[in-house]
């Protein structure tokens, strides 16, 4: 069993920058591939980025390579996303998850129906 809290939404300007953190309880965190998916209102929830449980390897939607930064801490039980560069349209509600991991992730990453626990979401505005 697995449970997270996100924190560290808020409202920015364009061009800013937030960290969000996800603290996990759990004794079997370093088992769990974390993500951090989306949702902007009338939308689907969509995946954003992932991190392995060893912490060194990542994916990325394409819509934020190279402004965003996925990384975990298994000693803390903390997954984080360092969001840069931050446009009007990376305004949604922010949810960290965690997906048991196996040799299978890199095909299953993406499909928020994988992912085994959720967060309750921290509201990420963007202002222009």
């Amino acid at each position: 069993q697995v449970q997270l809290v996100e924190s560290g939404g808020g409202l920015v300007q364009a061009g800013g920058s937030l960290t969000l953190s996800c603290a996990a309880s759990g004794r079997t965190f370093s088992s769990y591939a974390m993500g951090w998916f989306r949702q902007a209102p009338g939308q689907e929830r969509e995946f954003v980025a992932a991190v392995i449980w060893t912490g060194d390897v990542t994916y990325y939607t394409d819509s934020v390579k190279g402004r965003f930064t996925i990384s975990r801490d298994n000693a803390k039980k903390m997954v984080y996303l360092q969001m840069n560069s931050l446009k009007p349209e990376d305004t949604a509600v922010y949810y960290c998850a965690a997906q048991y991991y196996s040799s299978t992730y890199i095909y299953t990453k993406t499909e928020s129906r994988k992912y085994n626990y959720w967060g309750q979401g921290t509201q990420v505005t963007v202002s222009s």
